[in-house]
C-alpha cells in the first residue's frame, strides 16, 4: 500500500544520479509524485523521466541558491526535499588526513544545510516534509569512521534544530539512519560480506516515503534508525 498524500506532491532529491537517489525517484514517480532531481552530475542517468538539475555543487550555498531558483520558476512551491547528496571516506583518526574531516563535513552537512535554507522559502507556502539522510553510525560509530560519523551526528543535530524552528509553519523535519546500504559500489568494496544483512536502496525509499507522506503528519524531529540485520 502506498502512504497516503503522496501523488501531486512536488518533491526535491538531491543527489538524485546516485544509487538511493535513483531508487527514491523511481519509487515517488510510482507513486505520483512530481519529483525534481538535483545532482552535482551533469546529466540524469539514463532517459530521466522527472526534472533534472544537473551540475549543482550544494557544498556551495550559491550554486545551492541558484538550482532552487530554477525550481521556483518551475514550481510555485515544493512540498517535500530529501536531502541524499553526501559522501563516504574510511580512516583511522591516527592514520588519516585532518582534511578528511573537513571534507566530509562539506559533503554531509553543507549540502544538506545550504539545500534545506535554499528550499525553506518554497516549503513554506504551505508546509512540507524535509528527509535528511543520515548514518547509524552517528549514534554509535567504530574504527575507521571518526571523521563520517562525526558528519552524520552534525545531520542528525540539524535535524532536530530544523524540526524545532519550523514545526509552527508546518514544516516536519525528520532523518533516517541507515547501516550499510546494498550497492554496488559497496559490494565491491566489501566483497566477502553477507550482504543479505545489508538495507537496499528500495527499502530505505520505502521509509522515506512515508516520511514525506500525509500518514507521518505527527512525526517531525525523529531520527529513524533503518540498520536491516547488520
Amino acid at each position: 500500500m502506498m502512504p497516503a498524500g503522496i501523488r501531486d506532491k512536488h518533491i526535491a532529491v538531491t543527489g538524485a544520479a546516485g544509487a538511493l537517489g535513483s531508487a527514491l525517484v523511481a519509487r515517488l514517480s510510482g507513486a505520483g509524485a512530481r519529483v525534481i532531481g538535483i545532482d552535482y552530475a551533469a546529466e540524469a542517468p539514463g532517459s530521466a523521466a522527472y526534472i533534472f538539475i544537473g551540475s549543482v555543487d550544494l557544498r556551495d550555498e550559491r550554486s545551492a541558491s541558484s538550482a532552487f531558483a530554477r525550481i521556483s520558476d518551475l514550481c510555485p512551491r515544493i512540498d517535500g526535499l530529501v536531502n541524499v547528496a553526501g559522501g563516504f571516506r574510511w580512516e583511522t583518526v591516527s592514520d588519516g588526513s585532518v582534511q578528511s574531516w573537513d571534507l566530509l563535513y562539506r559533503m554531509n552537512v553543507l549540502t544538506a544545510l545550504n539545500a534545506t535554507r535554499a528550499a525553506l522559502p518554497l516549503l513554506r507556502v504551505q508546509g512540507g516534509s524535509i528527509v535528511n539522510i543520515g548514518a547509524a553510525a552517528a549514534l554509535k560509530s567504530a574504527a575507521g569512521m571518526g571523521a563520517y560519523a562525526a558528519s552524520k551526528a552534525g545531520v542528525a543535530r540539524l535535524t532536530e534544530s530544523l524540526a524545532d524552528e519550523e514545526k509552527d509553519r508546518g514544516i516536519r523535519v525528520n532523518a533516517v539512519l541507515p547501516s550499510i546500504l546494498d550497492t554496488p559500489t559497496n559490494r565491491a568494496d566489501m566483497p566477502e560480506a553477507e550482504h543479505g544483512r545489508w538495507v537496499t536502496p528500495d527499502a530505505l525509499a520505502s521509509v522515506i516515503l512515508f516520511l514525506l507522506s500525509d500518514d507521518a503528519a505527527a512525526i517531525t524531529g525523529a531520527c529513524i534508525p533503518v540498520t536491516g540485520r547488520v
